[in-house]
């Protein structure tokens, strides 16, 4: 099931001037799927994105890398279905001829398309079907909300749902889109962004300050999420912007333009990464974990993941067991393990349960009984609140419970 999240219909969905989108059925593991995307940038659309840090890192993120170098990007490539990582030279190879392919296509140059792929890892990327389908691709290429419904729903691997989103706002006296779609279900503890995702805008921003929204939008909303704990090999975070709404180019960080684009962007960003844990893998629970009173917000942020990576809260939390301890012993292991946080003094740290104080003084709080915390612990949306008492700043983490389908499903996820 999904926890309160519904995709978007096509006319939810904003155009973005300068942007086509066209998905086909290329066979790259499953018959009769839409499983191969192809997006087109109109020229002089400015790309930016951050990437996974795990070093067993996918050949596409690779190739991304390199070509973002030299900017100019005029197209993306997206395939499901195989992940083409741990596939070592070979995989290099392949994800470079998908580049060369759509280049050739489309009349551009190999480094101005960028390819990205999901699905199972150490698993050869099947070029040739990956090629025959891209006239398909190039063919169904459109403009409008139904080309982001469809390329949502074509990038999905465990996805239940297709993830969308949308945003208007006006900048300079123009109207500004901000639309985006994004995948993923499991292998989610973003260490930058999502599995994949991608935001564009017609908005017209710097190249360097686009650089800059890309980072702070991804530490604002898909580094604030995770569903089991693991960083996978193939995280892409994509932001384009177009540049033809018309407004004047956005180039001061302090500006009050640049400010309403990122909070767009952030918007967007937020509700496909909340998306992706309401669709969590066997998930029935959407959890929010709220840590104030830390000295900094990484502190706040690793008792935020210690608590949301614990496989003894996240099934508590499916059961709707309240077994409280043992959140205070995942914020204990936080301190343990965070630097900054090994002088932790636990008399200060304050726990909440939706609105019930569930512990102080290092201790269960007089006012808390049991039967508050199985009330506060039913609903399919939970918000735990921790207070560690030791300075201003806070952060967000938002996670899912862990239910039996989590394991039937990875079990089988290559069946």
């Amino acid at each position: 099931m999904t926890v309160n999240y519904a995709t978007p219909s096509p006319s939810q969905l904003q155009p973005v001037a300068g942007v086509r989108l066209g998905v086909a059925e290329a066979g790259i593991r499953k018959a009769n799927r839409r499983d191969l995307t192809l997006i087109e940038l109109a020229a002089g659309s400015r790309v930016a994105g951050v990437f996974t840090q795990n070093r067993f890192c996918a050949a596409p993120v690779q190739v991304c890398q390199q070509h973002l170098v030299g900017h100019d990007i005029r197209a993306l490539l997206i395939n499901t279905g195989i992940a083409n990582a741990g596939t070592g030279e070979p995989g290099l190879a392949a994800a470079r001829a998908t580049c060369s392919a759509v280049a050739a296509l489309m009349n551009l140059a190999d480094r101005q398309v960028l390819p990205f792929s999901t699905g199972v890892i150490m698993e050869a990327l099947p070029l040739k079907r990956i090629v025959a389908g891209l006239p398909a691709c190039q063919a169904a290429l459109r403009s409008d909300g139904q080309g982001w419904f469809d390329a949502a729903h074509a990038i999905m691997t465990t996805d239940t749902v297709a993830k969308a989103a949308s945003q208007r706002v006006v900048i300079g006296g123009k109207n500004v889109n901000v639309t985006g779609i994004a995948k993923g279900a499991g292998m989610i503890k973003p260490n930058m962004a999502t599995m994949l995702g991608f935001v564009a805008t017609d908005a017209a921003v710097s190249q360097a300050l686009l650089g800059r929204m890309v980072q702070q939008t991804a530490e604002a909303s898909f580094n604030c999420i995770s569903v089991d704990g693991d960083t996978s090999t193939n995280d892409s975070f994509i932001l384009i912007a177009t540049g033809a709404a018309g407004n004047s180019e956005i180039a001061d960080e302090l500006s009050d333009d640049y400010e309403a684009l990122r909070d767009a962007v952030t918007t967007v960003a937020a509700t496909l990464a909340q998306a992706i844990v309401r669709d969590g893998e066997g998930a029935t629970k959407f959890i929010e974990i709220v840590v104030q009173g830390g000295a900094d917000s990484a502190e706040c942020k690793a008792v935020g993941y210690a608590i949301a990576h614990s496989p003894l809260v996240k099934t508590a939390f499916f059961a709707s067991d309240p077994n409280l301890g043992r959140i205070l012993a995942a914020i204990g292991n936080a301190a343990q393990a965070h630097a900054s946080l090994q002088d932790l003094d636990v008399r200060t740290v304050r726990l909440w349960l939706g609105d019930t104080l569930v512990s102080e003084y290092g201790g269960r709080a007089a006012s808390y009984h049991e039967t508050d915390g199985v009330k506060a612990m039913s609903p399919a949306e939970i918000r735990i609140r921790v207070d560690l008492g030791r300075g201003e700043a806070q952060a967000k983490v938002w996670t899912c419970d862990l239910s039996y389908d989590y394991v039937k499903i990875n079990a089988d996820y290559r069946s």
